[in-house]
């Protein structure tokens, strides 16, 4: 049984193909080792993804890395989820605020 295949273009305007539920972490290693370690996050079709969600039809992708100022912002994102899920476990039951 042939895999179904889907055509992902880039923001070049090059376009490659890729199998059915490929994720960008994936489309990003199959570019470069560089790109797939600085990858963050990507826009599919304007929408924003991470980087293990499946792409299950054609889009149009453009990779996101921690170079960019969209990258940084998504990183430092993360990782105030994250800061606050470990003050959780570590505190209890508290309430987090959002802003000054």
């Amino acid at each position: 049984m042939k895999e179904q295949m889907i055509e992902i273009k880039f923001p070049d305007g090059s376009v490659k193909e890729f199998v059915n539920g490929v994720t960008l972490e994936e489309i990003a290693g199959s570019i470069s080792s560089s790109l797939k370690k600085k990858a963050v996050a990507g826009k599919v079709n304007d929408g924003l993804y991470d980087l293990r969600r499946n792409i299950e039809e054609n889009a149009e992708v453009e990779i996101m890395t921690i170079d960019s100022n969209e990258g940084v912002e998504i990183a430092r994102h993360s990782a105030a989820h994250i800061l606050a899920q470990a003050v959780k476990r570590l505190y209890g039951d508290i309430n987090l605020g959002v802003g000054p």
